[in-house]
């Protein structure tokens, strides 16, 4: 395992994630801020989505944004405390196809599907 390799992977992501969560937080700042002048009735609105829909959707997007951060936060950690690439249920190698597919995954892909038998 590269871990040199791992860690430009993993802060490649976090700069993706980083860029969407600001991309993301800018568009519910504008849902925000543009609703501030709008009739506070958007429930009948023929145009479409209402106001608190797409800010509902867009808030959404800004916690699943962060929680990609926090998740590529807790690899890194991972990496530099010597536990990336060990399964957090049974202990067993999570596997370099695995890691390369999913380089934030905490679970083997049998822990993940459920198959694997007792915990260590």
């Amino acid at each position: 395992m590269d871990e040199e390799a791992i860690g430009e992977a993993l802060d490649s992501e976090r700069a993706d994630a980083t860029a969407r969560l600001a991309a993301v937080q800018a568009e519910f700042d504008e849902i925000v801020s543009g609703s501030m002048d709008v009739n506070g009735d958007d429930e009948h609105d023929p145009e479409g989505a209402t106001v608190a829909f797409e800010r509902s959707r867009v808030a959404a997007l800004v916690a699943r944004s962060q929680a990609r951060i926090d998740e590529v936060d807790r690899a890194r950690a991972r990496l530099g405390s010597g536990g990336y690439g060990r399964c957090e249920q049974c202990g067993a190698d999570i596997g370099a196809d695995r890691l390369s597919a999913r380089p934030t995954t905490t679970v083997c892909i049998r822990c993940a599907s459920g198959t694997a038998g007792p915990s260590r």
